[in-house]
C-alpha cells in the first residue's frame, strides 16, 4: 500500500510539473529566469537580439483581452502588469525583471516624446504621491504627441488593452526606457 502511495505521489508530482498547456499554439506559458534588478549605479540590459518592436507589438496585440490576474505570466489564467510585459518578451526569448519596479534601472531612459513603438513605459502604482514603479506597459505608436500604450490594467476595463496616456496615466508617468537599439536610429 505504502508503495502504490509513493507511485501516485510521483505521478502527480510529474504532472504537476509539465508544461502547462497554451490557449493556442503561439503563446508560451513558460517564463525565462528574471532579470536581475539594477541600482542606480548599475543599470541593467534587456537584450532583444534579432527581435524587431513590429514582432514585439504584434505579439503583445494578440494578448489583447487576455484577463487580469495579479502575479500571473500565464495567458491561460491572465496577467498582472509585469506578467504581460514577461509573457510578451519571454515570448520571444527574452528575459526581462519580473516585477514592475526591478525596470526601474532598465537600459537607457528617453524623453516620452521620444518614445517609439516597443520602448516601456513606466508608472507610480494607483497611488500617484508614491514615487516607485508601480506599473510598466509597452509603447504601441507615439504619432504628434498621441502615445498609446499595451499593457494588463485592473482598472474598470480589467485585461490586457491598449491606452492613450490619459491625464490618469501623465500624472503617474516616471519614465520611459529605451529597449530596441534600432529604435535609437
Amino acid at each position: 500500500m505504502r508503495f502504490i502511495f509513493v507511485i501516485f505521489v510521483l505521478v502527480i508530482t510529474v504532472l504537476s510539473c509539465s508544461k502547462p498547456k497554451t490557449r493556442n499554439g503561439d503563446h508560451s506559458t513558460s517564463a525565462l529566469p528574471p532579470l536581475a534588478p539594477g541600482t542606480e549605479s548599475r543599470h541593467v540590459s534587456i537584450t532583444t537580439g534579432n527581435v524587431t518592436p513590429a514582432e514585439l507589438i504584434t505579439f503583445a496585440r494578440s494578448l489583447k483581452g487576455v484577463p487580469y490576474k495579479y502575479g500571473s505570466v500565464n495567458p491561460e489564467q491572465g496577467f498582472d502588469c509585469s506578467g504581460f510585459v514577461t509573457c510578451v518578451f519571454n515570448h520571444f526569448g527574452i528575459r526581462v525583471p519580473r516585477p514592475s519596479v526591478d525596470f526601474t534601472f532598465v537600459n537607457q531612459p528617453v524623453s516620452i516624446e521620444k518614445a517609439r513603438p516597443g520602448d516601456l513605459i513606466l508608472f507610480t502604482g494607483s497611488d500617484s504621491s508614491t514615487r516607485v514603479v508601480g506599473h510598466i506597459g509597452i509603447v504601441v505608436s507615439n504619432h504628434g504627441g498621441d502615445l498609446k500604450f499595451i499593457h494588463a490594467t485592473s482598472r474598470k476595463n480589467y485585461g490586457v488593452m491598449e491606452t492613450a496616456l490619459t491625464h490618469y496615466y501623465q500624472i503617474r508617468y516616471m519614465k520611459t526606457i529605451r529597449v530596441f537599439k534600432q529604435n535609437d536610429k
